[in-house]
This record gives structure tokens, sequence and C-alpha cells, in this order.
């Protein structure tokens, strides 16, 4: 791994954003500043644990979501496991090194939705193709996007009997192992949801089986002291508001955010505008984080909407405006491949912008200026 600590010279260079900070923005740190990334795969941890010391750390970062499905050595149920896994003690390492530096470990695995992904299913309908709520929707050879089915990513039936003594499981060993008080469930993008077909869910309420779905799995959490956390976009009326089918909801799952406990944690992501539907949830009695990508100015300016919230809202509202989280879509080796090719380069303004290392640099240099000016 190269040595991050070369470049730290280099730093206070990047920030590339030049309009002044609104008069009513006050300086002071984000409760959340967070990161959010697919685990490392076992033979990258060190490179990883590096990566958290040498770049995160220094870079104030103190939530690190960590995308793990199946990529652990599940004890309860080892026929879910990937053929290559992280070990309880690679998951140990990272521990110890959020520990030392106040990084709250938050793992995440992907419940309800995003059982499939393009040609594949993932292991839990490989294994119970009866939890599928969609037995009739074959995976294609040839996956595309549009397709008659509608076929995004596959769900598991949320009323299916047992579906829930598998997944709890999961969910109780992963927060076991990473020693948190917090899980990410994931429940964005989930277009299957009361299929007219489905013997249990046919005819149901979209929003009220996917409050249920939530409600469930924030009350199994909570009954042990944990804390749920989710994607915002199914909370989210594509239609009312605009935003579509992607970053809300164009099946009527939307209503559910009157229906859900309001300690659930929402990660409300945007990345091509900076939507401003945090002040939505946060009128409705969530905590939120906005949550960027790929494009440096919507990361930015989510960051400065949030000190401008926790300025100027209401005593009973602005603690409600958590935070910001930069996720990353690609594996943890490219983005730290990228990033390191980026903090290398001599002309930062040549290298291609619409990359989550950019925003990642872009928003944390925000919020540093921000915090200490």
């Amino acid at each position: 791994m190269r040595n991050f600590k070369r470049t730290a010279l280099l730093l206070d260079m990047l920030f590339l954003f030049q309009s002044a900070y609104p008069q009513e923005i006050e300086k002071g740190d984000l409760p959340v500043r967070g990161f959010a990334i697919a685990a490392p795969q076992s033979a990258d941890v060190n490179r990883f644990v590096a990566f958290m010391e040498e770049v995160l750390v220094p870079r104030g970062v103190n939530v690190l979501i960590l995308r793990v499905d199946y990529n652990y050595a599940f004890k309860s149920h080892p026929e879910l496991r990937n053929e290559v896994t992280l070990s309880e003690a690679d998951v140990k390492k990272m521990v110890a090194v959020a520990r030392k530096h106040g990084i709250q470990l938050v793992p995440q695995i992907n419940l309800l939705g995003h059982q499939s992904w393009a040609g594949s299913l993932e292991n839990l309908l490989k294994v119970y193709p009866e939890f599928d709520e969609t037995p009739h929707v074959e995976i294609p050879t040839d996956y595309k996007w549009p397709n008659e089915d509608g076929l995004y990513c596959k769900s598991y039936c949320p009323l299916h009997p047992d579906v829930h003594a598998v997944v709890f499981d999961l969910v109780d060993e992963i927060v076991e192992v990473f020693e948190t008080d917090a899980f990410h469930a994931g429940m964005d993008e989930v277009f299957y949801i009361a299929d007219d077909k489905c013997p249990r869910c046919s005819g149901r309420d979209a929003a009220a089986l996917f409050a249920g779905e939530v409600s469930k799995i924030r009350n199994h959490l909570y009954a042990q002291g944990k804390r749920l956390w989710i994607w915002g976009d199914r909370l989210i009326d594509g239609k009312t508001t605009g935003i579509g089918m992607w970053e809300a909801s164009m099946n009527n799952t939307h209503r559910a955010i009157d229906m859900i406990p309001k300690d659930v944690v929402i990660c409300d992501w945007h990345y091509e505008r900076p939507d401003q539907t945090p002040v939505m949830f946060a009128m409705k009695g969530f905590d939120v984080m906005s949550c960027a990508w790929r494009t440096p100015e919507v990361g930015v300016q989510q960051v400065k909407d949030m000190y401008k919230w926790r300025a100027t809202q209401t005593e009973a509202m602005k603690d409600r405006f958590q935070g910001v989280i930069l996720t990353v879509w690609s594996g943890a080796d490219g983005f730290i491949d990228g990033l390191e090719n980026y903090l290398a380069a001599e002309d930062k303004a040549k290298e291609e912008q619409s990359q989550p290392w950019v925003t990642f640099v872009h928003m944390f240099d925000t919020i540093e200026k921000i915090s200490t000016k």
C-alpha cells in the first residue's frame, strides 16, 4: 500500500469548490461523517485496515458502513457463505481499529430487496428458493434493463413464515462479531413487493408490507438494544416529488413513512441532485443523513445543506440532521487504488471528476473548512 502520509501536504489543495459559504452556516462537527463501502475480501483486510488508519481517521470519518452480505464465515448458516469469506479474525482487525479511533461500525446485509443482481441470484434465494417473492420470474442468462418482467433485483417474500428465522440468525451473528449497536438492512430499490402472483402478498398494500418488514427488523434489533439503519428511497413519493423510481418510490411504498418507528435511521441517497428530502425525514421525526456517490458538487452541497439546517432549524428539528455519508458501489480495493492515483496526480483538474474518491476528497475538505473557519 502506498503511503498516504506522503500526500498529506497536498490535501489542503484538493478543495476546488469556489463559492463562499452562506453566512448562516456555523462551524462545528457533524455528528455523522460517514463512509459506506463493500467489506474487503479476506486477502485485502490488512490493506483496508491501513486505509482506515491512514485515510479515514485523518479525514474525520466516524461512521463506517460495511456491506457484508454473505462475505462472512457464518456459523449459524454456513450454507449461505460465499466461497471466500471474511473470518472472525479478519473482522476483529477492523473492529480493533474502529474502537481505537472512535469509529462506529455499521455492518450491512441486504434484506427484503437486492436478492439478485443482473443475471445472478444472491445466496439466500439460491439456497432457499421458497423465499422468492416472484418465483415465476426467471433470471435471464443475458440480463438487460428494462425488461418485460420489470426485473431489477429479486425480493424475498416478507410474509413467508420461515424467512425471518434465517435472516435474523445472520443479523444477530454479524452484529455480534462487529461488536456494534447498529445494523444496516439496505431495503433500497424494492420493486418486487405485493406481487399479484404471491399466495401470501397478493392484494395487500405495498406500503403496509414494506412498513411491516421494516418494523419487524427494527423490533428484533430494538429488543437487543440495537438500532436499525436503512436507505430512504422507498419512503419518498417518486411521483409527487418528480424524483422518480430509483431514488424514490413509484410503487406506493412511500406511505410507509407514517407507519414505521421513528427511531429508524434514514440514509437518504441522492446522486445527481442534492434533493432536499432530508427536511421531510426530519419533519417526520427521523434522524437522517444525506448520501452522495460520484458527483462532487452534489456531495459538497449536501455537506453545506446539513450545516445550514443544523444552524437554522428549530431546537426540536436540528439534531435530526445528523450528517453525510459518501457511498461507494465498487470493491474496497478499487476505491483505494482510485484514491491513491488521484492523490498522486500532479494536475487534479485533469483527472476524471465523476468518481467517488473525488467526491470523498471534496466532501471532507468541505467539512474541514466549515468546521474550522
